[in-house]
């Protein structure tokens, strides 16, 4: 069972005002740049995600019903910002795993038997997107 719903709203207005600044260039970490569905404004969602086979995996630790994983799923993609680096990603794919086979030894650990999270959502990097 994901992390309650309460939680990703305390941590929209709390937690992730701090990592939105680390999560662009911390291991682990990454920014995924979306546009709402309803509204057309430009998010961006700090989260943890990981290299994988020409793309990223990213863990979905409140559930694939959030409103960043249906914003990407309906575009098609997103951008996103991992390691200083800002990719245009598409081929959004929402999976089950859970083992967290994708994940790094704590990582796995966390969404295993702390958090227990076991959907994912992969993503293949289309092209690297020149920053300013």
């Amino acid at each position: 069972m994901p992390a309650p719903r309460w939680v990703a709203r305390a941590n929209k207005f709390g937690l992730n005002r701090l990592t939105r600044f680390i999560a662009p260039w911390a291991p682990g970490w990454a920014v995924v740049v979306h546009r709402g569905r309803k509204s057309g404004k430009t998010f961006r969602t700090p989260l943890w995600a990981f290299r994988r086979r020409g793309g990223y995996v990213i863990a979905l630790t409140y559930g694939p019903q959030s409103d960043w994983v249906r914003n990407v799923l309906a575009a098609e993609g997103c951008e996103l910002e991992s390691r200083r680096h800002r990719y245009e990603v598409g081929n959004p794919r929402v999976y089950r795993d859970e083992d967290a086979s994708d994940m790094p030894a704590f990582i796995r650990f966390m969404l295993r038997y702390v958090i227990q999270a076991p959907d994912f959502l992969s993503v293949d990097v289309v092209r690297e997107v020149a920053t300013a």
